[in-house]
Parts: structure tokens; C-alpha cells; sequence
């Protein structure tokens, strides 16, 4: 693959895993103490993120060329929220691992598949990467809006921080 697709694409599903980790991490909080309204919306925040996850993993299921066991885009049952977390993390995983093991060629490569309610679809898999990127970062920043209505402080989703916090150098950094 060109080395700069390949590293731009490994950034962005790396950016993914990192703010699906930091977001989760607050929704992991007990919620015991929380009121009803506040449980309410813990739990809608739990289950986009779920939709999150179970469209990552639909899409994993096409890239890899597998079935998947999903009828919709959610599951009836809401995981818990640590379940979810290591979820999350094992379908992040999984496409970082697949961007960098695969080629422009691959990447290029059309992929023909049917969405859970039965329309046909096909997309390059780079496309469907980017897809994910896209939508699971749409989704996070619902969730961070969700959150700060009842007054939580979700933690700020920006590449800049993610980058800075994982190569400290950059911060000191002049060109």
C-alpha cells in the first residue's frame, strides 16, 4: 500500500480506538447514585455506542469475507459497559491490525454485500474504513452531547489531543 494512505488510514482507525477507549472509560463510571433521567440517558449513551460497535463489526464481517450473526444495526440486549469497552476494543483492534497488513490493491478491491434489512450494497474496502471512521465518530459526538446535557464532561475527541498525548515530542516540536 502507498506508505502514506496506509498511515494516514492506520491514524485514523488508531484515533478511533483511542477516543472509543476514552469515552468508555466515563461510561464505565458505577452509576448507582445517578437518578432515573440521568440512568436513562447513561443507558441510550450505552446503547449508541453499541450501535457503534455492532456496525464495526458488521462491516469486519464483510471486509473478512464472514457472515455475521446481526439482523439490525443493535443488539436487543444492552451489553454492560465494561463488555462493551473490551468489544469495542477487539473490533478497533482488528482494523488497525487489517490496515496495516493490507495493500492499495486489496484496499481497492470492490466488496459486494447485502445491509441487515435486506438492500444490497458495494463499496471499496477502503471505503468501508472510512465509513467506520466517519460513523463511529459521528455517533461519539452524539454521545458527548448526550452527556453534556446532564452535565457530565466527556472527554474532548480531538486528533490533536490524541497525538499529542502519545507522542509528548510533538508539543516541543518546531519546523
Amino acid at each position: 500500500m502507498d506508505s502514506t494512505l496506509q498511515a494516514t488510514l492506520s491514524t485514523l482507525l488508531r484515533y478511533q480506538a483511542w477516543a472509543d477507549a476514552d469515552l468508555m472509560g466515563l461510561l464505565c463510571q458505577p452509576t448507582d447514585a445517578l437518578d432515573d433521567t440521568t440512568r436513562a440517558i447513561h443507558h441510550k449513551a450505552l446503547r449508541l455506542m453499541n450501535h457503534i460497535h455492532v456496525v464495526d463489526r458488521i462491516f469486519i464481517a464483510h471486509l473478512s469475507g464472514q457472515p455475521h450473526p446481526y439482523t439490525a444495526t443493535n443488539t436487543p440486549d444492552t451489553p454492560t459497559p465494561e463488555q462493551l469497552s473490551w468489544d469495542l476494543a477487539d473490533a478497533d483492534a482488528w482494523l488497525v491490525d487489517h490496515t496495516n497488513d493490507t495493500t492499495t490493491d486489496r484496499l481497492n478491491e470492490r466488496v459486494n454485500f447485502t445491509f441487515t434489512d435486506g438492500d444490497t450494497g458495494s463499496m471499496t474496502r477502503l471505503e468501508m474504513l472510512l465509513h467506520l471512521h466517519a460513523h463511529g465518530t459521528y455517533h461519539r459526538g452524539q454521545v458527548s452531547q448526550m452527556l453534556k446535557d446532564i452535565g457530565w464532561s466527556p472527554p474532548r475527541e480531538l486528533l490533536t489531543r490524541m497525538l499529542h498525548t502519545q507522542e509528548p515530542g510533538r508539543r516541543s516540536a518546531l519546523s
